[in-house]
């Protein structure tokens, strides 16, 4: 098949590059995590969005993301996007940002 469906946490970017498609289109129904309000857009290509049997054949994408979500809620959500083929969850982590030394104080 080849599908991928991304899940992106609301209010941030994605970490990674978005699977190659022409034109993503966002879907209608989020994924909430059933414990806290953190909430999860689903991007999927639009070609495969709008096709007739996209509901049947992204139900597995979709219970296999819900499921990974909803573990996630015990480290607080910290990832923020994940990718699934059907098969495999990958959570993409965003490069650590290296720590700036502290401002030195200048006592006068």
């Amino acid at each position: 098949m080849g599908q991928s469906i991304v899940a992106i946490k609301s209010g941030t970017d994605p970490v990674a590059p978005l699977p190659v498609a022409a034109f993503h289109r966002t879907l209608e129904d989020p994924i909430y995590c059933p414990k806290c309000e953190a909430t999860y857009n689903l991007i999927v290509d639009y070609d495969w969005a709008v096709s007739r049997h996209f509901e049947n054949e992204s139900r597995r994408h979709v219970a296999l993301l819900r499921k990974t979500i909803t573990r996630g809620h015990s480290v607080g959500h910290r990832i923020t996007h994940f990718e699934t083929n059907g098969v495999v969850v990958v959570a993409h982590k965003a490069e650590a940002q290296p720590e700036l030394p502290p401002m030195p104080r200048h006592v006068m």
